[in-house]
């Protein structure tokens, strides 16, 4: 690594990997230093309504009165903001964690962390982001049904209600995303953005049917598949034993006999849901959890840019 990458990554928490990053604080902390670093790493603001505070700043646009402008933001950032006096709420985001038992797992425990530790913590950022944003933030989590929710809400309070929800989440019983999918889809009264972070160790077709019922109704759907360093590529050993955490099975077989067929098994999977869910506007990303937290955050800015 050069010195001025290791500069950069020492100034921006978002560029750490997740092992290092988990060693510096609880959810809250993180998720913070997260956002501010990976603010701090944009050039400009890619939408309106991108701030560094929650809705009390919003991008200058032209015509905006100059005597609203946060002159302290300036000095900090070098971009434009206005203050604003009433919410501005643009879009309502969902963020539906998967945290069944599956998603507890890590291939070096101890060192990195669990998939719904990476699940938690970028959902966490993703609701700081939107919030800032002036965005409304709701949550859900589930594993073979819906466990926790919080409604749809901007500002403050929005942000410390959702990080003290995200931060109790514990991973827990087997795994059906088609009927969390299904559960937020008709109460939702309005579209809007939903998220689904989620190691997708579900029934394909009835999440599929899901996530299509949800774009039916209007909404924007955005899928984090969320992947462990250890599911991509088995472990060196001669013999590994196969472990179901959700239905207790065990499977002992030889490494070297189906190294390769695993591999492109894998690849084939994730080949799999972007073939079945790009016809349908879903947009879909791996995200390995090995890797840094702004990887999964610049695809949620992608996203959001197309939505206008």
């Amino acid at each position: 690594m050069t010195d001025s990458r290791a500069s950069a990554q020492a100034s921006r928490p978002d560029l750490l990997d997740p092992a290092t990053l988990s060693k510096l604080g609880g959810i809250e902390f993180i998720a913070r230093e997260v956002v501010e670093g990976f603010l701090m790493g944009l050039h400009r603001s890619p939408h309106r309504g991108f701030s560094a505070e929650f809705a009390e700043l919003r991008a200058y646009q032209s015509g905006d009165d100059l005597r609203y402008i946060d002159w302290r933001m300036f000095g900090r950032s070098d971009r434009y903001y206005v203050k604003q006096f009433e919410e501005e709420t643009n879009l309502r985001a969902h963020l539906l964690i998967d945290i069944s038992e599956s998603m507890g797992w890590s291939s070096e425990p101890g060192v990195l962390p669990t998939k719904l530790w990476y699940a938690k913590h970028l959902a966490a950022s993703l609701a700081l982001i939107l919030l800032r944003q002036g965005d409304s933030v709701g949550l859900a989590a589930f594993h073979d049904r819906v466990v926790e929710r919080v409604h749809a809400r901007g500002g403050r309070r929005q942000w410390n209600e959702i990080a003290r929800r995200i931060g109790a989440l514990s991973a827990e019983g087997g795994t059906s995303a088609e009927g969390a999918l299904r559960d937020l889809a008709v109460r939702l009264r309005r579209s809007g953005l939903v998220v689904l972070f989620s190691d997708l160790l579900v029934r394909p077709d009835e999440t599929l049917t899901a996530l299509k019922f949800l774009r039916h109704h209007g909404h924007e759907v955005l899928v984090f598949h969320l992947i462990d360093p250890g599911e991509r590529e088995l472990p060196s050993a001669s013999e590994a034993r196969f472990f179901d955490p959700e239905t207790d099975e065990e499977l002992l077989v030889s490494v070297a006999d189906i190294r390769s067929e695993y591999r492109e098994a894998v690849s084939e999977a994730l080949a799999e849901w972007q073939r079945k869910l790009r016809p349908h506007g879903i947009d879909y990303h791996v995200i390995d959890t090995d890797r840094p937290l702004s990887l999964a955050l610049r695809a949620y800015l992608r996203k959001r840019e197309r939505l206008g």
